[in-house]
């Protein structure tokens, strides 16, 4: 840590009654001019760069994060857990996110945050192309997040009408709709502007869960979003492993009460460290994906949710059907085994891949016996 950061550390380890209750400071984010002004020195996402580039680094935005979608469901969603309180084990995750069985003795909510961040990371790494900083990816990502965890669910996905308080803090975040709404648009508009992806990343961890524009969830939800930027150049993902809840707790009271981001970003370049490092193997051991499953993606994935929701169609005959309709005569047989093996290996951990609930597949296996 640095001398910053430990003066930041002296200040929030302090009792509450010791220090000062504070509002929202606009001033904060209107001093931040994109470009110009840095919360990351260039010397570290110069390393950053370096640390986290793959083999895709030319390819398609969001090439990387689906090639290692499986392995970055299980970390990112149990590392982000935990940072909340969750108890469920590295392998309890897994467990439940590759087939679907809940972990014996943990409470529901624990379950639905989980199962609540793989849909989220899913929606984030699948809608790649159109996804950004604005209203609609931060409402849908909410609302993902947020799923059966508030008390009022009208809250889910919309930005927040009422006031909200920090647990074991003295920052009152804004109260007034029109505030709050004004703050998000000029920060949106900020993170948009920022060239790099590491600095975009780390602006919208700071801010986002500062402004708290939604009812709940701010916190987990900029945990995801600062990974967009990551996911869109192909860099290694930010996975939050190994990070302790409450460093990342207190590097957040810092940002909250004193509108200071040493703390965090000391914390953010050793979680991204972490990260990289774990990651290393998995980018000497990635097979390279499939140019046809690549190319007929979109095809697979419409044609297995178009077999289970509508159970009286004949699984192999819309198979070929739709092969026959949509792909070049020399390509039909390897692109109907590969949609063929897909719907062999269904199974309750990747249903939101093909946007299915699990009542749609549990009423699908009920007619086919799968």
């Amino acid at each position: 840590m640095s001398d910053d950061s430990r003066d930041i550390l002296a200040y929030v380890d302090q009792a509450l009654e010791a220090r000062k209750p504070v509002g929202y400071q606009r001033d904060f984010l209107d001093a931040y001019h994109p470009n110009r002004t840095w919360y990351l020195p260039e010397s570290v996402r110069r390393t950053f760069h370096e640390m986290g580039r793959t083999a895709n680094a030319d390819a398609p935005a969001g090439t990387y994060s689906r090639a290692i979608l499986n392995r970055l469901l299980i970390d990112l969603s149990w590392a982000s857990s935990h940072l909340e309180g969750n108890t469920y084990s590295r392998l309890d995750t897994r467990e439940l996110i590759e087939h679907g069985r809940a972990a014996r003795g943990k409470a529901a909510i624990e379950t639905q945050m989980i199962l609540n961040r793989k849909a989220a990371i899913e929606l984030l790494v699948e809608s790649i192309g159109n996804a950004g900083f604005n209203r609609c990816t931060l409402m849908n990502l909410h609302s993902a997040l947020a799923e059966n965890l508030l008390p009022n669910p009208a809250d889910e996905g919309r930005i927040r009408q009422h006031a909200v308080e920090i647990g074991k803090s003295v920052y009152r975040p804004l109260s007034t709709p029109q505030q709050i709404e004004d703050a998000l648009d000029t920060m949106l508009d900020k993170a948009n502007r920022i060239g790099d992806p590491f600095e975009q990343s780390f602006f919208v961890m700071v801010h986002l869960p500062y402004l708290q524009p939604f009812a709940g969830i701010d916190k987990r939800r900029s945990r995801l979003a600062a990974n967009l930027p990551l996911f869109r150049a192909n860099l290694c993902p930010l996975t939050f492993l190994d990070v302790p809840e409450q460093a990342y707790s207190r590097a957040i009271l810092g940002v909250y009460e004193m509108t200071r981001v040493e703390l965090l970003r000391d914390l953010y370049v050793w979680a991204y460290e972490r990260s990289t490092q774990e990651y290393l193997a998995i980018r000497q051991e990635l097979a390279e994906p499939d140019p046809l499953r690549l190319a007929w993606r979109d095809l697979i994935k419409r044609t297995i949710r178009e077999i289970v929701t509508q159970a009286q169609l004949d699984p192999l005959s819309h198979i070929e059907g739709s092969v026959a309709q949509h792909v070049p005569e020399h390509e039909q047989p390897k692109v109907k085994a590969l949609i063929t093996e897909e719907l062999r290996r269904l199974h309750e951990g990747v249903l939101a891949r093909y946007g299915l609930r699990p009542s749609e597949y549990a009423a699908w296996k009920v007619v086919h016996g799968h």
